[in-house]
């Protein structure tokens, strides 16, 4: 079964999720053929770029160029970023080329910013593989790179043409990288509510390989952020609520050098949230974010070692005020408020608490 999600913003686009769909059916349906490039990691290219490549051939599409990057967040520099562009360049994609990102959210996001910079801005298709992209970074259109200053702080922007999420592509992934997926699933269901956070009961199942629940979790999460980004693309206002669990998150994943797992800094930043949260607004979450994040796989702590560290990386965080930071927190299950000014020393009191 092939559904599709409309991302409702100003240049609308699809997202397209299914268990084996056809590419080619799906692109042809969305894009006349032309000229492509195909962008992916050391570890994904091998197994599917070659599919992607007949695939296009075979919807009529010349493929240009195969780059590959190596794999990792260590690729999502400005270094590798120049060189892609530059491989584009002396590939003879043209103007009216089309760039594939094929991969997980280094790939999406690196990818998102080559094709809207190169010749100032070429059509971008995302075909995410993983999990955690499929549900988060390939929907919303912020692409970027990051700095030895911090995560994230060279980036735009841009709307993809297609999103084509193929849940048949999850069954090579280890399972640690379903599980890191699943933290941004159990994020967004805890903003929700509703029947998408009675579904997250299905994130065991998810975790284990259940078709049918990742179809359920990862469709509740596309249509989720769509209607968040719909109201606020830019990230002026409302949209700032995906950032939940991802200001001591983010802090978490710079002091550990980008070692430490994405998802795995988001769930124990949403296990450091829900205990703000608490102490805030009264209402006791951390029970239930600590079962769910389990059930997914995720750890509630992790081991960062100097608090210091986490407090720095913090401290470059481009939605940080002056003088102090400001957080995403919950009310109550689908009642999330943003913009709530937290203190230096209750900060480290949180990343205290969840730090082994």
């Amino acid at each position: 079964m092939v559904e599709r999600v409309e991302v409702p913003v100003s240049t609308p686009y699809p997202v397209v999720v299914g268990d084996g769909i056809d590419l080619a059916e799906v692109v042809s349906r969305e894009l006349s053929p032309g000229v492509a490039a195909i962008l992916a990691d050391s570890n994904v290219g091998p197994l599917h770029a070659p599919d992607v490549e007949r695939a296009l051939e075979g919807a009529g599409w010349r493929v240009a160029d195969v780059v590959e990057i190596p794999a990792g967040e260590g690729s999502k520099n400005l270094s590798v970023y120049g060189e892609a562009v530059r491989r584009l360049a002396r590939s003879g994609l043209p103007r009216d080329g089309a760039l594939f990102a094929l991969g997980g959210g280094v790939v999406g996001d690196l990818g998102g910013f080559v094709a809207g910079t190169y010749m100032r801005g070429i059509d971008f298709v995302a075909l995410p593989t993983s999990l955690l992209a499929m549900v988060d970074s390939s929907v919303g259109g912020k692409v970027g790179v990051d700095l030895p200053e911090g995560k994230n702080l060279v980036g735009t922007f841009v709307r993809p043409r297609l999103v084509f999420a193929d849940l048949g592509r999850l069954s090579t992934l280890p399972g640690a990288e379903v599980s890191h997926g699943l933290a941004e699933v159990v994020k967004m269901g805890l903003l929700a509510g509703g029947r998408f956070y009675e579904d997250l009961d299905l994130v065991s199942g998810a975790k284990s390989g259940d078709v049918d629940a990742l179809r359920t979790l990862v469709l509740h999460s596309v249509r989720f952020k769509a209607g968040v980004v719909a109201e606020d693309e830019l990230e002026s206002g409302r949209r700032a609520i995906l950032n939940y669990g991802h200001t001591i998150g983010h802090g978490l994943e710079a002091a550990a050098g980008y070692g430490l797992a994405h998802g795995e800094a988001i769930s124990a930043g949403m296990v450091a949230a829900a205990r703000l949260s608490a102490r805030r607004f009264g209402a006791d979450l951390t029970d239930r974010h600590e079962n769910l994040l389990r059930a997914a796989g995720l750890p509630t702590k992790v081991s960062v070692g100097n608090v210091e560290k986490v407090l720095a990386a913090m401290a470059r965080d481009k939605k940080r005020r002056v003088g102090e930071h400001r957080f995403v927190l919950l009310k109550d299950v689908g009642r999330p408020v943003w913009g709530v000014p937290v203190g230096e020393e209750e900060v480290r009191e949180m990343i205290e608490a969840v730090n082994e």
